[in-house]
């Protein structure tokens, strides 16, 4: 009798740690030892949004890339060191953007609560706070994550998804993090905001599926003739509006260009144009509701944030993101 209490005892006790284990990320996390992280992050992205209107976008991008990789951990912010192969020279990253901005967060933080908001969180952050200066809404971020002591140079190719995946692959990345089809549309309406160089859309006006001088019938007419005169054949960096109506704002209009045949990248359209795929219906929905929209937005980003975290004792709270401690 008194082993098999203490075998259920023991049972009950691992599960317990199991469920706090994975509870750790709260929206008061840093109410006690930090209470001003929202408006150090706040100021700190006024300011960074007046000299770069696309830094919002930028930081949006940056979370979406390190939580792909391993987890929201921070990884995507580490330079080469001993040891450690940064995820920075991978071919998706080429274009990231934003790093400055949040070191600027991180040094502000440190000034104030020294050793305490992870640089995972930082992202967290901000990428809420970009939104909603951008005339999108707020959610409740969830917080609690520290930053890796190492980074996944290798799994940065085959985890994110790429402008060029057909919807089956991008959906199965989605899939490997946990992320489903409503989590799939509505982050991709990040899109609403932002820029994209020529490369990453050209072969749709000028060698759709490798026919040269082929358009990919998708895509408006008009407007593939003015994405044409923004990018001229062999022009690779030229930027062009994500959200050609409103590309500053976060607002619905991605969804609504979408039932136009205006998405820019293949991957865009493709959630609309892909016959008896789910993200169609998922697509009109957005488009029909701004409020909708910025409901599960807010929803699949903390979704987005809580891939693999590192909680509790694991990893470290970095001092500089760039490096370990």
């Amino acid at each position: 009798m008194t082993s098999s209490f203490q075998f259920i005892a023991a049972i009950l006790f691992l599960a317990a740690v199991f469920v706090v284990s994975n509870a750790q990320l709260s929206a008061t996390f840093y109410a006690n030892t930090c209470p001003n992280v929202s408006s150090v992050v706040h100021s700190i992205l006024e300011q960074a949004q007046q000299n770069d209107v696309r830094i919002g976008a930028k930081l949006i991008r940056l979370h979406f890339h390190d939580c792909f990789v391993d987890g929201c951990d921070a990884s995507i912010l580490l330079d080469n060191a001993n040891g450690i192969e940064s995820e920075k020279g991978e071919v998706p990253n080429l274009s990231v953007a934003g790093y400055d901005v949040v070191d600027n967060i991180k040094t502000a933080l440190e000034n104030v609560c020294p050793g305490v908001v992870s640089c995972a969180d930082i992202l967290a952050i901000a990428s809420q706070i970009s939104v909603s200066l951008a005339g999108g809404q707020t959610w409740e971020v969830q917080m609690g994550r520290r930053d890796s002591r190492t980074a996944n140079k290798g799994a940065v190719n085959s985890s994110l998804p790429s402008p060029f995946d057909p919807l089956n692959v991008v959906r199965s990345k989605f899939t490997a993090v946990g992320l489903d089809s409503t989590d799939l549309v509505a982050l991709s309406g990040a899109h609403t905001f932002g820029r994209a160089q020529c490369f990453t859309f050209s072969q749709r006006l000028y060698n759709f599926n490798n026919v040269s001088g082929s358009t990919d019938p998708n895509l408006d007419p008009t407007y593939a003739e003015t994405l044409r005169q923004t990018c001229p054949v062999g022009d690779r960096s030229t930027l062009a509006n994500l959200d050609p109506s409103t590309p500053d704002g976060f607002d619905n209009n991605y969804f609504t260009n979408l039932q136009n045949n205006r998405g820019l990248l293949q991957t865009d359209q493709d959630l609309f144009s892909t016959t008896g795929s789910d993200t169609v219906a998922i697509v009109n929905r957005f488009g029909n509701s701004q409020s909708d929209f910025f409901d599960s937005f807010g929803q699949s980003m903390i979704n987005m944030g809580n891939i693999s975290p590192l909680t509790g004792s694991n990893g470290e709270i970095r001092a500089d993101c760039k490096r370990v401690n």
